[in-house]
């Protein structure tokens, strides 16, 4: 399982960016994948997660309104559109997927946003807003 970011730079305040994460190495379908954030000495925390296949998608509320995550099967690619920025979402961000593990979970939508269910997370990309 391979899980690349890209996309990430210095933008200004209320200005945008649009992370991609490719993946492979896995089947692309049926998987829970999202974006979690690290900022300096803070824990990773959510961003948004989604089913591949649509019929979930969720966002922390830190970000609600101003990001949008989108997929495209076809390229097996998880996009972040992140608009509005403003100093506090600088962070590396990180891609990350369960491989389907959790999949259609009853309780996946009260726990979407925990790290320790997605096995598997790309290197990062860094999003410095000033």
């Amino acid at each position: 399982v391979q899980l690349v970011e890209s996309g990430g730079g210095s933008v200004q305040a209320e200005g945008s960016l649009r992370l991609s994460c490719t993946a492979s190495g896995y089947t692309y379908d049926s998987n829970c994948m999202g974006w979690f954030r690290q900022a300096p000495g803070k824990e990773r925390e959510e961003v948004g997660t989604t089913y591949t296949d649509g019929g979930f998608t969720n966002y922390a509320d830190s970000v609600k309104g101003r990001f949008t995550i989108s997929k495209d099967s076809a390229k097996k690619a998880l996009y972040l559109q992140m608009n509005n920025l403003n100093p506090d979402d600088t962070a590396m961000y990180y891609c990350a997927t369960d491989e389907g593990k959790w999949y259609g979970a009853s309780w996946y939508g009260r726990s979407w946003f925990l790290p320790r269910l997605y096995d598997y997370w790309g290197q990062g990309t860094q999003v410095t807003v000033s």
